[in-house]
């Protein structure tokens, strides 16, 4: 749970209802104008946008475009180029440029740094395009299933410790199309308050009843899953046709760890409940040989029921996968509409992604697999101490390669970006509806491809730009106090 300091709250709820206010003055002369002089040639339709959100997207996301959605020309390595671009419209269109600016890149997934060229990867995608195709064109049960497909979920499998995988072509949707097919009228999710939004939107579709428990908080949990087991469902009180608890390894808006081992003993306590475990960001970027959260805090796999995780992070790629029992996996390839219907994963992205597998384990005949993971595991820990040491509000845990940096205060969302990004380092904010409207942050992703000197050169930028737009909420330890103002002497 996150402490708002009371002053800063206050600003920040004085901040959006300055721009509410403003916006709905706007709003009310831009109808007064419309009614006017521009006659409405679509009388009797209903508006397409309506609500909050599209006040919000008109009145405070377009002041501030700029910051996100930024297209770059290169392959998000440690460094990239991002494309410049301008606004005659304040803001409400952007136009590219021919200009582009190599930054220090502090936002892509690429924890393993997969994602650039690699000597044993790439040599074999570039394969693999010419003995495929870049997509097969079908879908897995008609002529969309190759012996890279077959490869690949054997490869998976094996690496994450369980007998059978299934995977599917794009990440949001492992989660979202696999929760309707696993849960139905009669079923009750269970989940953690801050789940992706892959997983309550596939929760939401699968009509079952869905309840929330406090974000990583093992007691809360016990108490939902005990009333739930002695109500029932609702008004019959029948008992639940199926439980399944809902959790993430690494949470993605929060850098935290989940506490796995003590929500598998509630589960396993009560007899009753399935685990589902999400490892989209931890998968490959945590563990002593990138096993995930499993392999990091001691859980025996075997203790998880349904093991779901995305290769757009630590593998360099795109997709998801399902891990799990071979009935269950056999299940899913039966009913599982994203299996079905979908087309299959591309031929070169299985490729990087069994290679990139490969590499971590130590099968291409090198030791870089276990370098990289050591390397992101140093990286990640010394970033956060450093943050922290100079003050700021960094959440999460170590060895979590994901850390979001605090800024609450709206106008402190641009601010942050641009003042970053014209000292060449590339930060993603995030801000409503990605987070509650009070909490929004910088999301700083460590790679493995970063060395010392890029680290050190984002902190002293981070640092004066922190300085300016005023995110250091706590004091800076005296050290690193005179590091900083020897920093500005020089």
């Amino acid at each position: 749970m996150i402490a708002i300091p009371y002053l800063t709250a206050l600003t920040t709820y004085f901040s959006y209802g300055l721009l509410f206010c403003f916006g709905q003055i706007r709003d009310f002369f831009r109808k007064f104008i419309d009614w006017c002089w521009s006659p409405n040639n679509l009388q009797g339709y209903a508006p397409i946008c309506l609500g909050l959100e599209d006040f919000y997207i008109r009145r405070l996301y377009l002041r501030i475009q700029d910051c996100f959605g930024r297209p770059i020309s290169s392959a998000p390595d440690a460094w990239f180029d991002v494309v410049e671009r301008f606004s005659n419209d304040s803001n409400k269109t952007l136009k590219r440029t021919e200009k582009i600016s190599k930054c220090l890149n502090l936002g892509s997934y690429n924890y393993l740094g997969f994602a650039a060229a690699d000597e044993y990867c790439t040599p074999r995608v570039i394969e693999s395009l010419k003995k495929y195709s870049a997509s097969t064109c079908s879908t897995r049960v008609d002529g969309g299933t190759t012996v890279l497909h077959n490869e690949l979920e054997e490869c998976v499998a094996r690496f994450v410790g369980k007998p059978a995988a299934i995977v599917f072509g794009m990440g949001y949707v492992t989660n979202s199309a696999i929760l309707p097919v696993l849960m139905g009228k009669g079923s009750l999710i269970i989940s953690d308050s801050l789940n992706h939004n892959s997983i309550v939107n596939g929760a939401r579709g699968s009509g079952a009843t869905i309840r929330v428990f406090q974000h990583n908080t093992p007691s809360h949990l016990e108490e939902v899953l005990r009333e739930q087991i002695a109500d029932g469902q609702p008004r019959t009180h029948r008992p639940w046709k199926k439980i399944v608890v809902i959790v993430e390894g690494i949470y993605s808006m929060e850098g935290e760890l989940c506490k796995l081992p003590e929500i598998i003993a509630i589960c396993k306590k009560y007899k009753v409940a399935y685990t589902y475990l999400d490892e989209a960001h931890s998968i490959g970027a945590v563990g002593k040989t990138g096993r995930g959260v499993c392999e990091l805090l001691g859980v025996d796999t075997a203790d998880v029921d349904i093991m779901m995780g995305t290769f757009t992070k630590s593998f360099g790629s795109c997709g998801g996968y399902i891990a799990g029992s071979k009935e269950l996996i056999q299940y899913l390839k039966f009913t599982c509409p994203a299996h079905l219907y979908a087309t299959s994963i591309s031929l070169p992205a299985a490729e990087q992604i069994i290679s990139a597998i490969k590499v971590i384990l130590g099968e291409d005949g090198s030791s870089r697999g276990a370098q990289k993971l050591a390397r992101i595991r140093e990286n990640s820990n010394f970033f956060r101490s450093e943050l922290q040491k100079m003050g700021f509000e960094v959440l999460g845990d170590n060895d979590s390669p994901v850390m979001p940096i605090m800024l609450y205060n709206p106008a402190k969302i641009p601010a942050f970006s641009r003042e970053c990004l014209k000292q060449n380092v590339a930060v993603v904010t995030v801000a409503f509806p990605a987070t509650p409207l009070l909490l929004a942050r910088a999301r700083i992703c460590i790679s493995a491809s970063h060395s010392k000197e890029d680290l050190n050169k984002a902190l002293e930028v981070i640092s004066r730009v922190g300085d300016l737009v005023g995110i250091k909420y706590f004091p800076a330890e005296p050290n690193k106090l005179h590091q900083e103002e020897r920093m500005k002497l020089e």
